[in-house]
């Protein structure tokens, strides 16, 4: 490995330092998007069976808002009618949507950095490609007005330049993409998950502030 790298010169260590970027992300979003903390699927049900018949106090909120991304959305709607059990339909709406946006916030970190990676290695591996040409045809140069002089050394220092910072360019923008995009795609089923449940959760919280009642 380390003759790669040496053959490859110095153009690979940007796309070095990219791969051990995109393996983090990669890593930590798997970890963050768990299915268990961002939307687990009965929720929404232990939520509404838990203020079933009044607003829970505020260790029962904080409880629900560190289970899961979905509990913060959840629980902020609870927190607000704690705070004013008389809000109106706009306010419940408008306090679940930034809940929901902030949620999305989180769930969305990192994934532009992630496409960046997708996206530049390819252009790092093209540099080092443009590199090792410059290297090629420096080592053709004429030398004291002589003809054309081939140096085979930096020659071949020159294609390995060209060839190992474009594979590498490829090997690791195409993991990176393919990650990017199936963690986009993970995303945008949570948030309709999310989305769908704050409707729900919504309609729940004007019948409970309708019937008045707290714990």
């Amino acid at each position: 490995m380390w003759s790669i790298i040496q053959a490859a010169g110095w153009p690979i260590w940007p796309l070095i330092l990219c791969s051990v970027l995109a393996l983090a992300l990669i890593v930590e979003r798997f970890l963050s998007l768990k299915t268990g903390k961002v939307a687990p699927p009965k929720l929404v049900d232990e939520a509404m069976t838990a203020s079933r018949n009044g607003v829970p106090g505020p260790d029962v909120v904080t409880q629900l808002e560190q289970h899961s991304v979905l509990g913060e959305v959840l629980a902020s709607g609870l927190r607000l009618l704690n705070a004013n059990p008389k809000a109106s339909d706009e306010t419940i709406r408008v306090t679940l949507e930034a809940a929901g946006r902030r949620a999305a916030a989180k769930l969305e970190r990192f994934l532009p950095a992630l496409a960046t990676i997708a996206s530049a290695a390819p252009l790092l591996g093209l540099l080092g490609t443009v590199i090792g040409m410059i290297v090629i045809f420096g080592s053709q140069a004429p030398t004291q007005g002589a003809a054309v002089s081939g140096n085979p050394a930096e020659l071949a220092h020159g294609i390995s330049i060209a060839l190992y910072n474009t594979a590498f360019g490829l090997v690791v923008a195409i993991p990176a993409l393919i990650f990017w995009r199936y963690f986009r795609a993970r995303v945008d089923g949570y948030l309709l998950t999310m989305e769908l449940s704050a409707a729900q959760f919504e309609r729940h919280l004007i019948a409970l502030r309708n019937a008045g009642g707290q714990k």
